[in-house]
């Protein structure tokens, strides 16, 4: 298996969720996504997203997709 290619994108959920007093499980909920999926995107271990729901998580947490995901290089 090959060895994860670092992107520089980094997943801003913690921040959001603290921010706004929600926990993984009620943003899972709200959603409609699963919590092992969000888990994989909050820890940084996911490879792709939909736009689907990356819209659904910026509706819920009332923020943009730019807070979410942010480029560190």
């Amino acid at each position: 298996m090959p060895a994860e290619e670092d992107t520089g994108i980094h997943c801003r959920l913690d921040e959001l969720l603290e921010e706004s007093g929600m926990t993984l499980t009620e943003l899972s909920k709200r959603v409609g996504v699963s919590l092992v999926n969000l888990s994989v995107l909050k820890n940084d271990r996911a490879r792709a997203i939909r736009f689907s729901t990356l819209s659904a998580i910026c509706d819920v947490l009332d923020c943009e997709v730019g807070e979410v995901l942010v480029h560190e290089p």
